[in-house]
């Protein structure tokens, strides 16, 4: 019966975590009839559902994310304790899952990422994109990368990146047809190419600060989309302007395809952070992926 209920609380929290049968079977290796029979039998044996299915997803009940808090964490620790068993090899190995969202991985994380897998080839990373705030505890990932200011006190926070800084950009032809923003609230007048927030669902309100004054502007335009690469190309094109990172733009402002304009409002503030659970013991491979990631400022001449 243990045997049973624990590889059956296994599945449960790949389904929950992937809120979809079809890719928690692929992850577990057996068939979706097979997983979703099993689903089946643990909450016969429990008496109580622990899933929402429909035709087109899977969720808990309150009842499921009640277990998922309080079993969810033991098999991280359970997970942890195995790898560091395999630290008794010489070679470092073992399994480290990560989430960012997606400027964090196209222009931080996987420039790091490539030389750690060819040095360490025993070390696995399983890198999620996810713009959400995802609880990293709950959701069995090892660390994630957020900016400095949404990472909780009670993490232990690693600095990955140095200062950044947002602007506000536009093409040439763009600014053919409308004026030039003077101040944040001029960008009420223009079309504004914006992105939904995956966590509360509304629309990003633009935040900027100049000598400690600021302020948040909520725009307004024709488009919303939310990958990065995808509101660059459409502010090249002259749909409108976007507010993004500077680094993801620097080339396109030197070759004169995108304007910078209210720069003296777009003030830098602190960069990513690798956060990871305090109380957690980690494994050397683990150690590794962090100080292959740690930013160090370059030292002054």
């Amino acid at each position: 019966m243990l045997k049973e209920n624990v590889n059956d609380l296994i599945a449960f929290l790949l389904v929950a975590e992937e809120r979809s049968f079809t890719r928690a079977a692929a992850r577990l290796g057996v068939s979706q009839s097979a997983l979703s029979h099993a689903m089946r039998g643990l909450e016969e044996r429990m008496g109580i559902r622990l899933l929402t299915r429909t035709t087109r997803s899977v969720s808990p009940t309150t009842a499921g994310e009640r277990l998922i808090e309080r079993i969810g964490p033991h098999f991280g620790e359970i997970e942890t304790e195995l790898n560091l068993m395999k630290e008794m090899r010489d070679v470092p190995a073992g399994n480290i899952r990560i989430t960012a969202g997606e400027h964090a991985v196209d222009y931080l994380l996987w420039p790091a990422l490539e030389p750690f897998l060819r040095a360490w080839p025993d070390i696995n990373v399983e890198v999620t994109v996810d713009e959400a705030l995802t609880d990293i505890v709950s959701q069995r990932f090892d660390a994630g990368i957020r900016l400095g200011e949404q990472v909780a006190k009670d993490m232990i926070a690693v600095p990955v990146s140095p200062p950044m800084r947002l602007v506000v950009v536009g093409s040439p032809e763009y600014f053919s047809r409308y004026p030039v923003p003077q101040v944040p609230a001029d960008l009420q007048q223009h079309a504004c190419i914006t992105m939904r927030l995956p966590t509360l669902g509304g629309l990003y309100a633009w935040e900027f600060s100049q000598q400690g004054n600021a302020i948040r502007v909520r725009v307004e335009g024709q488009l919303t989309i939310n990958p990065l690469r995808h509101r660059i190309a459409a502010a090249k094109a002259g749909i409108g302007l976007v507010f993004v990172p500077e680094d993801t733009v620097a080339a396109d402002i030197a070759a004169g395809t995108l304007v910078p304009v209210l720069e003296s409002w777009c003030e830098p503030f602190s960069g990513y952070y690798l956060y990871y659970p305090s109380r957690r013991q980690h494994t050397t491979a683990f150690s590794l992926f962090v100080e292959a990631l740690r930013y160090r400022a370059p030292s002054r001449p």
